[in-house]
């Protein structure tokens, strides 16, 4: 996992119909991400957010001590910038209240999706985190992932097919 100050892009502004796969870690790198009730809790501030700033959920993958977003803006004004710090901001007062201590790092890490990156793909990798982790023996096994705008069995098999068209 990368380390230090992320810097945003100097010539874009974040604001638009883009793509953006993010991640944030939790403070000092502890483990708060290996209960349902943590999960759930930041998960709802993370909806929240997205809602409120026009983002979709395409895919999240919570491990123990970070969280994968993939969200894609929903309209013209949908601004990734205040989408991440409404994310933080509403879901590290809400953990902070339940569990008395600070959730997250303060820098996050994002990745503006390319016109020719498909959505689903990187949805896919997103939520095959847990597999290369080591958490879960299949995507279906791990509890902490997620999608609010496909069922997971459409993200695995829409890609599925891709990748098997794309290396015949």
């Amino acid at each position: 996992m990368l380390t230090g100050r992320p810097e945003h892009l100097k010539t874009f502004d974040y604001v638009g119909l883009h793509r953006y796969s993010l991640t944030f870690c939790t403070d000092s790198r502890r483990h708060l991400f290996t209960h349902s009730q943590a999960v759930d809790l930041v998960l709802s501030q993370i909806v929240r957010a997205a809602d409120e700033e026009g983002f979709a959920i395409v895919a999240y993958c919570f491990m123990p001590d970070h969280v994968h977003v993939l969200i894609e803006a929903q309209a013209e004004t949908s601004d990734c910038r205040r989408f991440i710090k409404r994310a933080k901001q509403y879901s590290g007062f809400y953990y902070s209240k339940e569990f008395g201590h600070r959730l997250w790092q303060r820098y996050g890490f994002e990745r503006v999706l390319r016109n020719d990156e498909t959505t689903l793909v990187v949805a896919r990798y997103i939520l095959e985190n847990s597999l290369r982790a080591g958490l879960a023996a299949s995507v279906e096994d791990y509890p902490h992932l997620g999608s609010t705008t496909h069922p997971i069995g459409e993200i695995l098999a829409a890609i599925s097919g891709e990748y098997r068209s794309r290396s015949g």
